[in-house]
């Protein structure tokens, strides 16, 4: 069986609205912690729990730098995952062609 943990990570972590909004944050530069936590007004704590999410998903990278975290988005964000979509995509395209081809040929029978 074909494993994709990977994806639950993703799609879990891009489940909640708050963290699909530190992405769309992040995207256009990077952000502190605090940052983070005044923007969504949230407190620190639970913005590290969405942010902790979000780096296990591989989404987020973080960066200790004194007293300070910085969040940046991770490398190749969704590579593996539009990969997957891509693929799943051309598998549901190939079938409607053969549901098409059928009903060219069924049509054509009567």
């Amino acid at each position: 069986m074909v494993q994709y943990d990977f994806l639950d990570a993703s799609f879990g972590a891009l489940a909640d609205p708050t963290r699909r909004g530190i992405l769309e944050c992040l995207g256009r530069a990077p952000a502190t912690v605090s940052e983070l936590a005044e923007r969504f007004e949230m407190t620190l704590t639970g913005v590290k729990k969405h942010i902790q999410l979000l780096e296990a998903a591989g989404m987020v990278v973080t960066e200790k730098r004194g007293r300070v975290r910085y969040c940046t988005l991770g490398a190749n964000v969704f590579d593996r995952e539009m990969a997957w979509m891509q693929g799943y995509r051309r598998m549901v395209e190939a079938r409607m062609d053969r549901l098409g081809e059928f009903l060219e040929r069924t049509e054509q029978d009567t």
